[in-house]
């Protein structure tokens, strides 16, 4: 499940720096738990598993710079039976911020304590980013984190990586990249980062062991 380019590292080949993914990968993120607290466990699943409208590519709307408010009344307009549904996401988000997901962040603890510097690159609304390092003391960790609602560009595009490089301070072929999507992993790997897919704690501990990372 891993992907990886030849990157130019520190000279023991040891990437210089780590970005991460938030969502699914430190942060355990399920939607249907947001939607669920206002129209019930079955309607949430019905809503997320339908057929006539694509809730992972209206969110992502948001998250490359969309506002809530004209999204829902979008979806009001053209699938009012879903218009509750919809409002109910954003009206009780952090119900969909779980927790820590296992292990992941304590990898990021023994980074932080090594010295090894770390990033977050998500695709989130900006709306509802405070919510995250309000509920999660971890973030403040990270060097930074790279919020793609903020930027107006998400992941996959070019131009998320190019930023958070830019933050950094570090060329892109000196980061290796842990997301849970393959394609946003493809898209780093080809700008020339090192790449990581995420699938659990355990098996990323042992990709970053591989790359002489302190974990």
């Amino acid at each position: 499940m891993t992907k990886h380019s030849t990157t130019e590292t520190t000279p023991d080949g040891t990437p210089s720096g780590v970005v991460w993914d938030l969502g699914n990968v430190l942060i355990d993120w399920q939607p249907s738990y947001a939607v669920a607290a206002a129209v019930g466990e079955a309607e949430a699943a019905r809503f997320l598993a339908a057929d006539d409208f694509d809730f992972l590519a209206w969110n992502h709307l948001q998250d490359s710079g969309g506002r809530w408010e004209p999204a829902e009344a979008e979806v009001a307009r053209t699938h009012p039976h879903w218009a509750a549904h919809a409002r109910a996401y954003r009206a009780h988000f952090p119900r969909s911020l779980v927790g820590e997901v296992p292990g992941s962040v304590d990898l990021v603890r023994a980074l932080h304590a090594a010295g090894v510097p770390q990033w977050g690159l998500t695709n989130w609304s900006d709306e509802l980013w405070p919510h995250a390092p309000a509920m999660f003391d971890f973030l403040a960790l990270l060097d930074g984190v790279v919020v793609s609602g903020t930027e107006g560009v998400a992941k996959p595009e070019p131009r998320v990586f190019a930023i958070v490089g830019e933050r950094a301070g570090l060329p892109l072929d000196e980061l290796v990249f842990v997301d849970d999507r393959a394609d946003n992993v493809a898209a780093a790997v080809s700008l020339g980062m090192d790449g990581i897919v995420f699938t659990d704690a355990g098996s990323l501990r042992a990709e970053l062991l591989a790359r002489g990372l302190p974990v």
